[in-house]
Parts: C-alpha cells; sequence; structure tokens
C-alpha cells in the first residue's frame, strides 16, 4: 500500500510550494542549447562585481582546513561585526543565509496560536516561515507598492507576535524613512517583535534612510537582519546576521543550528567587512545602473517603480510572462512576480553597464516585436 507522505507532514507545511530562486545560467544554457558565457543574469540581486579580493583571498585560506568543522560561535566575524556596528557580540546572531534568521526568528518566537504580520508585495520567506510553523499570516495591503506602516501598526491584535518590515523591500525597491521607522515603533506594543530586514541596507545613501540599528538602543522589541549576499558580494557562502538585544540573540541562539555557518563563510565574510572601497564601488555601479534602467525605461515608455536597492521592478504589460521568455531566448535573464502579486511586473537586478545595456536592448527588441514598442 502507497503512503501519502504529503498526507504526513504538518498541515502548514503541506500547503507550501517550493521557493522559486531565479533561473540560473546552466538551466537556461541547457534548455535553449546557449553558451553559458553568452548569458547574462540579472534575477537574482547579486552583486555584479563578483567577490571581494579579501574576501577571495581570505577564501582560499580557510580551505585548507576543510577537514574541520567550523568556530561555530563565529568569533572573529562577530568581533569585526561588533567593531563596525558599535554592539556587543553578545547581540549577534550569525545565519545561513539572513533567511536562516528569518526562519529562526519565527520558530522561536511564534505559534500556531499567534499571528505575524507582513506586507502585501513582501519577501516570500514571510508568508513562508509563517505557514510553516502554523501561524496565523495577516498580509497587510501596500500602500504605493510599499509597506503601509499605519496599516500594519493598526493590523496588531492580542495574537500579534511578530512583524515582518523590509527596509529596502524586495521586490519593489520601495522604502521607508527614519522618522516613519520610528512612529511605526512608537505604535508597536513592547510584547510584539518587529523583524527588520535590512538585506539591501548598504545601497541606501539618502539624507533620510533608516538605520535599524540607531532604533536599537531604544526599541528593545526590534530585531535587524542583514546580509552578506548582496552589496558585500557572498551570495554562494550563504552568510548573514542578525543584531538584536542581548536577550533576544540568547534566545535565537538555542534555536540557531550548530557549525550552521561554514569556515570559508565566516572568513570571507570577516575579510570583506575591511573592503571599504569594494563597497563603494558597489554602490556607485548599483546607483549608475539604476539611473541607467530608469532612463531606458521612460525612454520606453515603460513605468517603473523607483528603487534604492540593486534591482527594479518595471512594468512590462499584461504578457509579462511572455516579455520574459522572448528575454530568455535573448540570453538575458531576469525575474518575473506574478507569484508576488505582481502579473504586469518584471523584477530586474542592476548589472554592469554593458549587461545593462544588452538587456535594455533586448527588451526594446522584444517589445518592438511584440508592437508594444516604436
Amino acid at each position: 500500500m502507497a503512503i501519502d507522505y504529503q498526507s504526513l507532514a504538518v498541515s502548514g507545511v503541506q500547503a507550501l510550494s517550493p521557493y522559486q530562486p531565479g533561473k540560473p545560467i546552466a538551466e537556461l544554457a541547457r534548455e535553449l542549447g546557449l553558451n553559458p558565457a553568452d548569458i547574462i543574469k540579472l534575477a537574482s540581486n547579486e552583486n555584479p562585481l563578483g567577490p571581494s579580493p579579501k574576501a577571495v583571498q581570505a577564501a582560499q585560506k580557510a580551505m585548507g582546513e576543510l577537514c574541520l568543522y567550523p568556530d561555530g560561535n563565529g568569533f572573529n566575524l562577530k568581533q569585526a561585526l561588533a567593531k563596525r556596528f558599535t554592539v556587543e557580540t553578545s547581540q549577534l546572531t550569525l545565519g545561513n543565509g539572513s533567511n536562516d534568521l528569518l526562519e529562526v526568528i519565527a520558530r522561536c518566537f511564534a505559534s500556531a496560536d499567534d499571528e505575524v504580520i507582513y506586507s502585501q508585495y513582501a519577501f516570500a520567506v514571510y508568508p513562508i516561515v509563517t505557514q510553516a510553523i502554523g501561524a496565523r499570516g495577516v498580509c497587510v495591503p501596500a500602500q504605493h507598492w510599499g509597506h503601509d506602516l499605519n496599516a500594519m501598526a493598526e493590523a496588531i491584535t492580542d495574537r500579534t507576535k511578530l512583524i515582518f518590515v523590509a527596509n529596502p523591500n524586495n521586490p519593489t525597491g520601495t522604502v521607508h524613512g527614519a522618522k516613519a521607522l520610528k512612529a511605526f515603533m512608537d505604535k508597536v506594543p513592547a510584547r510584539v517583535l518587529v523583524v527588520l530586514d535590512e538585506a539591501y541596507c548598504e545601497y541606501m545613501q539618502g539624507e533620510d534612510d533608516a538605520d535599524g540599528l540607531v532604533l536599537l538602543p531604544d526599541y528593545p522589541n526590534l530585531i535587524v537582519c542583514r546580509t552578506f549576499s548582496k552589496a558585500w558580494g557572498l551570495a554562494a557562502l550563504r552568510i548573514g546576521y542578525s543584531i538584536s538585544s542581548a536577550a533576544i540573540a540568547n534566545i535565537l541562539n538555542r534555536v540557531r543550528q550548530p557549525f550552521n555557518v561554514g569556515s570559508v563563510s565566516l572568513a570571507a565574510a570577516t575579510a570583506v567587512l575591511g573592503d571599504e572601497a569594494y563597497l563603494n564601488e558597489a554602490r556607485r555601479v548599483n546607483s549608475d545602473g539604476l539611473a541607467q534602467l530608469g532612463a531606458a525605461f521612460e525612454a520606453m515608455g515603460l513605468s517603473y517603480i523607483p528603487s534604492t536597492a540593486n534591482f527594479i521592478a518595471v512594468d512590462v504589460g499584461e504578457h509579462a510572462m511572455d516579455v520574459y521568455q522572448a528575454l530568455l531566448a535573448h540570453g538575458v535573464i531576469v525575474r518575473p512576480v506574478a507569484g508576488y502579486g505582481m502579473p504586469r511586473h518584471l523584477r530586474v537586478s542592476v548589472g554592469l553597464a554593458k549587461e545593462n545595456a544588452r538587456f535594455i536592448e533586448a527588451l526594446s527588441q522584444t517589445l518592438v516585436a511584440s508592437g508594444q514598442g516604436a
């Protein structure tokens, strides 16, 4: 007798679908018989500069000890993070990417009796981890493609345990300033934890840009999550961290799996924190790229969502999936976001200037061929 193993899973997991990442270059090459060297990937918000030479050197050195377990406490990296952000090492929790920490936080503080609040058009992991632990997800309608912080505060009930806030938000690139976030935190009861997901914070360069770490001393119910996958260029090594009160970090580190971050990742992350020139260049390339893409969209008459991150969401019409497939045939990978409730948009990661130009040309040709372009 065949066993229905899906029925054995907990109810929240039964209803989940696997997270769909951006299409890898190798997969597209296999599917369409393309040369991998001729494909550009602008789908996963990766740093187009490649890794920092300092990170590569440190990673290569760490390779000599692959037979040994990593430092489960991440001493050197925590020391470097504490120095950079003027926090105590007791406030830090390391994760296998910041996604790992989002799940750990949910597992630590929410259960089937609780509610978790997040925004429409926000990062897909928030509803995934909420459903997986059996909690009730409360999705608050967005405002101008971004978080409606006032509505999110009003959605708090006696059952609310967690609120996820992405700043900047993925996939829309919208952002809230420091004043707006502080006003929001003032409305949140101290018993409700706010998870401020700042995966793209290094790209923010405005005067009023929020820094969750500035809020931490006044709001002990705040947890700030960050990653080395984006501006720091270490996506393949899967390493992130959270900064919170020492009391919350103590709880998170009870559930965090031992050795959840490998030695190579720890070494590379520690080294790249000292490469300010690399970070500054990443910011410059990104700022120039956003301007390049925005200007092209305006020239093509396409609406787009202004972004403060390293990607931009553009409205290509009701046949967005057809446009996406046509771009694949050109060897250009972007990200459809219909799964986020944005069926008309494609999310485009910022690449090098020549990669952006190739995408723009491919998009223009695709729209002309479909009768949408001039």
